[in-house]
């Protein structure tokens, strides 16, 4: 039975070839006179896009300041630089060139610009709740995370190791200029982890034990057989303009709450795992998701049995084996082919690392600390659960 809901998806979205050139015409429309441009390296001023993004503010008028450096599992010093460089400057807007590294930044900036009297790391510690934050936007490059119209953000303290999530309507972006033509240059690796973690988004709301519509099932496995239809093509032809268009699209799609609609709010568990990873070993997201989920299903699909059979034939194109349990775990290998497929590993061995017991226990412990208790969807993980995932995993 379908659960009541409330779907809240504000941001604006500026699809297609050039629109960056409007960026600085849509901030003015919001407010915006002195911006903080939020970036990671030097592919920004390579591909021309932040060039481009600064003319656009100057012919508005609308000044501006720099903070680039945002590193994949963005770091929270970095954050703190970006307040201490809003609060010198004055800034009233913030705006990311990028992917999900530079919003979520740019995101934690604005909190922490709006109640400087407060630590920002608080909220991702869940100790407060944000009760203001400065507007922010965004000029997408990667297609991965969703943050461009999502509520959520993740932050990495590099001091503790924690890498952890929060998400408030408060941060929700006010536009996203997308133009698929900038993910162009991005290595096949990075493409590829993206298109696991848009994947990602949608199976972790998927997968649940709590409420379904048969709307919000089709849109997740249209989806995701997208995705997976347009990353092989990616994968061969990283140039086709069309596939990328797809793919960014529905990255916004898969993480702005719309395939969740009617569930119990999703499960999860995956990111939570991953997180741990992301912290402990600086691994590349989607490919630390890759490489956990398989370990995860396997553990979970006979305490979600019916969602596992419907992934299997409605999602992976299976058929139909003797039993449900098999039906599933044709389902699941059929994704592990999948992500070989495009490059990606399945398990923690092929992602490069080999977490030793002790640092298993460590990054069990640190999920369960991070969930607060018990948690999950499919099937609710206790500590020794965790364990078990990550163990079955190497």
């Amino acid at each position: 039975m379908a659960y009541g809901f409330e779907y809240y998806s504000p941001t604006k979205v500026v699809f297609g070839k050039g629109v960056e050139e409007k960026t600085g015409r849509y901030i003015q429309a919001h407010g915006g006179k002195k911006v903080l441009i939020v970036y990671g390296g030097k592919s920004a001023q390579r591909s021309g896009i932040l060039d481009r993004v600064k003319a656009s503010l100057e012919a508005e008028g609308i000044q501006h300041t720099e903070l680039g450096g945002v590193v994949p599992n963005p770091r929270l010093d970095k954050v703190y630089d970006g307040i201490r460089i809003g609060q010198a400057e004055h800034i009233d807007f913030l705006l990311a060139i990028g992917g999900g590294s530079a919003i979520d930044t740019a995101k934690a900036i604005a909190y922490g610009l709006a109640e400087p009297e407060h630590d920002v790391w608080e909220l991702y510690e869940h100790t407060r709740t944000a009760q203001k934050c400065l507007p922010v936007a965004s000029v997408l490059t990667i297609a991965a995370a969703g943050s461009e119209t999502s509520k959520g953000s993740v932050i990495t303290n590099e001091k503790t190791g924690q890498k952890r999530a929060y998400d408030d309507n408060l941060a929700r972006p006010k536009f996203a200029i997308m133009n698929p033509k900038y993910t162009e240059t991005l290595p096949d690796y990075q493409t590829q982890s993206g298109c696991v973690d848009i994947m990602m988004h949608t199976m972790e709301r998927y997968f649940t034990n709590g409420g379904n519509m048969e709307l919000t099932d089709a849109i997740a496995e249209g989806l995701l057989r997208t995705v997976m239809h347009n990353a092989k093509i990616l994968h061969r032809d990283p140039g086709n303009y069309d596939a990328r268009a797809e793919i960014m699209w529905a990255g916004s799609l898969a993480h702005n709450d719309l395939t969740g609609c009617g569930n119990d709010g999703g499960d999860f568990m995956s990111h939570k795992l991953e997180h741990e990873l992301g912290g402990m070993f600086d691994v590349t997201h989607g490919a630390g998701l890759a490489a956990i989920w398989p370990s995860w299903a396997r553990y979970v699909y006979q305490e979600c049995m019916p969602r596992f059979v419907r992934f299997a034939i409605q999602v992976m194109q299976v058929t139909p084996g003797a039993t449900d349990a098999e039906t599933a775990l044709q389902g699941i290998s059929a994704m592990e082919d999948f992500y070989h497929s495009i490059g990606m590993p399945i398990n923690l061995k092929e992602l490069g690392i080999q977490p030793t017991d002790e640092q298993i226990a460590e990054l069990a412990e640190g999920c369960i600390a991070a969930c607060g208790s018990k948690t999950g969807s499919a099937k609710a993980l206790s500590l020794s659960d965790m364990i078990a995932i990550y163990q079955n995993a190497r």
